[in-house]
């Protein structure tokens, strides 16, 4: 039976709300922090993440430390029922230090050291930095490790970037050293015979640069694969310095740059998932297509640990930095912020509390302006948000449950995008996940976003679009799926290379030929202008007619076995098949060559959904821009109604009893959202 997840601190049973706090800021200043209280209450916000970039005030000079303010604040919280993120200031070091010390200041890819300035300038590797993150670590832990305020540790801030210099180059080597034993092992998995690069001394190896080595698929794999490891050892460097003081304080680390670390393996070592969220609202009149971008990196967090996550970041009104900084219509703050939660969060958590007054951040969206009162739209926002979340309060914890995933890994991602292939102008992995993500989010079907390690069992239906980088392993996991009664849904461009980024002999696609029942003989990049075409046949399962247009990417393939269920219309590989479908077990594997367009996904994982019975979180047609997600407790279900589209809906229900959780309105059969709408609506949990 499924049940409530423990909250992340027992402090805060309810939803978090809060935002980032610099008290750090307004040192000069001290009836700030009187007021900025009186406001924190006045909002009904709950925790404050405190101290992200604080070293200098809170180690001015090298030995010298400065903890008088901090304890001000937090004492001040723990007098009015407020609650700390205590965060560890490593993601910004002080002057003092770049000065003396300026092996902690990063090497970028030209191999030229950084001066000092901006934020995550500073090298991983650099044994004066671990030593003096440790010991301001250390010193926070052992002063406010058991103090009342504070309800966890904020490790660093959004970690991201690369170092390459000489203590880094030396610890790639040795990482290599580790994964490979021998020369031998690395130049084959390489293939460093191609253009004569075969290393003789292991001190020949460099990080990837663009004045030197930049073209060898798997040195830039392994160089990724480094960075991220390299990243999570200094992560876990800082949590063994605070945990040592109070193992109890649950610790998180706010992820937001996906390009930079592979996050799954990140969120291995923390204790729960937070992230940052900042769409670019109102771009288009219809906001649903960004909705659904920003459901799919929601699933995708929440999906780390399988738990709720933490919305740690998000902007109450307009960032500062986006190309165009708009502000939030009527609705959208409420939306976008339910939004996180219908998808699993358990906060709501801004950047920035008090707006700075000075630097590159002046202008980014706060809850309290530079007017610094509370007779804003802003803090009229935030305080009603407050006001709904404590109406919400007993869907905290729930469950997201889905019997869908979508594999996502991080290793595939650089992979393909590194690939010199059929279409070098671009050939769209993260956008073709996002579509097909958005089938299901248009039907209000949950989905997880898992990797290949991760076990498969709990779903029926797993998609994986342009599964590039396949290994054997993952073949096999997957052809197990199959045949132990799943579905599977697979692209053009998968099974093409192993982990060492080198392609698989034998034909394409490599470990999933048995599965797919396919051979890919060929595959064309058509230009941005170049459009196909496939006509689908009548007479198979799912029971899909008619003829769509296909774009960028066209695989020449023959079956093996597999069902043809469309074939392409135009080119020289007019006739050939385009779209199969092979049984193997109690299975089927799904198989499209070439990049369908949105109107046929749409049809299709409609036709997949019913085919399956894929449990829907309503059980209803939504209208175009409108989703439905899905919480529970096992006892009860909470339906997240949600409209993107820029005008009012009206949406239908089904025929069980719903209860409006603000309300506590019983709902007849038609709900109206308006524009910028959300409704969470309450019935009983089907436990049969």
């Amino acid at each position: 039976m499924i049940k409530k997840f423990l909250p992340v601190s027992e402090k805060i049973p309810n939803f978090m709300h809060g935002a980032d706090y610099n008290p750090d800021q307004w040192l000069h200043a001290p009836g700030i922090l009187e007021e900025d209280i009186r406001l924190m209450k006045l909002s009904g916000c709950n925790v404050m993440a405190i101290g992200i970039f604080a070293w200098t005030a809170l180690e001015p000079e090298e030995g010298r430390f400065s903890f008088e303010w901090l304890d001000r604040v937090l004492d001040a919280f723990a007098n009015n029922g407020l609650y700390a993120w205590l965060a560890t200031p490593s993601g910004a070091r002080p002057a003092w230090m770049s000065m003396k010390y300026p092996e902690v200041l990063r090497t970028e890819t030209n191999r030229v050291r950084n001066l000092h300035g901006m934020r995550h300038n500073h090298c991983y590797s650099s044994p004066v930095y671990r030593e003096k993150t440790a010991i301001i670590n250390g010193k926070l832990a052992e002063r406010y490790g058991s103090h009342e305020a504070v309800i966890g540790w904020h490790i660093s801030n959004e970690y991201h970037g690369e170092c390459h210099c000489e203590l880094c180059q030396e610890q790639f080597r040795q990482w290599l050293q580790m994964k490979y034993g021998t020369l031998e092992s690395l130049n084959l998995a390489w293939w460093t015979s191609f253009w004569s690069r075969t290393f003789t001394a292991w001190e020949q190896i460099e990080s990837p640069a663009p004045h030197g080595e930049y073209a060898m698929h798997g040195h830039n794999l392994d160089w990724r694969r480094f960075v991220t490891d390299r990243t999570i050892d200094f992560c876990r460097h800082e949590i063994e310095a605070v945990k040592a003081m109070n193992s109890t304080l649950p610790v998180t680390t706010n992820m937001h740059m996906i390009d930079s670390l592979d996050y799954r393996k990140l969120a291995a070592i923390i204790d729960v998932v937070s992230w940052d969220a900042y769409p670019m609202w109102h771009e288009q009149k219809d906001d649903s297509e960004l909705g659904s971008t920003f459901a799919f990196h929601h699933d995708l967090y929440r999906s780390l640990k399988r738990k709720p996550f933490l919305l740690m970041e998000s902007v109450p009104s307009a960032t500062n930095w986006q190309a165009v900084s708009k502000l939030k219509r009527p609705g959208m703050h409420k939306l976008s912020s339910l939004q996180a939660v219908a998808h699993g969060s358990d906060s709501v958590q801004y950047f920035q509390w008090r707006k700075s007054r000075g630097a590159s951040e002046k202008f980014h969206g706060a809850v309290v302006d530079h007017a610094g009162h509370e007779h804003t739209r802003v803090f009229k926002d935030v305080t009603e948000l407050s006001h709904t979340l404590a109406d919400i309060s007993q869907v905290t914890g729930t469950a997201t449950p889905s019997e869908t995933a979508i594999l996502f890994d991080w290793d595939n991602r650089w992979a393909i995008n590194d690939a010199s292939g059929p279409r070098n102008t671009g050939i769209h992995y993260e956008e073709t996940v996002l579509m097909h993500h958005r089938a299901f989010w248009q039907q209000g079907i949950p989905v997880d976003v898992i990797g290949a390690e991760e076990d498969f069992t709990p779903y029926r239906l797993i998609v994986a679009p342009m599964l590039y980088l396949c290994t054997e392993e993952t073949g096999c996991k997957l052809e197990k799926f199959v045949e132990n009664g799943g579905t599977l849904v697979m692209t053009y461009w998968s099974g093409i290379v192993n982990e060492y980024d080198l392609c698989h002999l034998g034909g394409f696609p490599g470990p999933l030929r048995k599965t797919l029942g396919i051979w890919a003989e060929e595959i064309e990049g058509l230009y941005d202008q170049d459009t196909n075409s496939v006509s689908l046949f009548e007479s198979h399962a799912l029971g899909l007619a008619g003829t769509f247009e296909s774009h960028e990417i066209c695989e020449v393939i023959h079956a093996e076995g597999a069902e043809i269920i469309g074939v392409y219309r135009e080119e020289f590989y007019a006739g050939k098949p385009a779209i199969t479908v092979n049984r193997l077990g109690k299975g089927r594997a799904y198989y499209m060559a070439t990049r369908m367009k949105e109107d046929f996904l749409a049809v299709f994982y409609c036709k997949i959904a019913e085919d399956i019975g894929l449990e829907k979180a309503l059980n209803t047609k939504l209208p175009p821009g409108v989703t439905a997600q899905l919480r529970t407790d096992g006892m009860f279900d909470y339906v997240f109604l949600m409209n993107f589209t820029g005008q009012q809906k009206t949406v239908r229900l089904d025929d069980r009893l719903y209860v409006d959780l603000e309300s506590s309105e019983t709902l007849t059969r038609n709900v109206v959202l308006e524009t910028n709408g959300i409704r969470i609506i309450k019935r009983e949990a089907n436990r049969s």
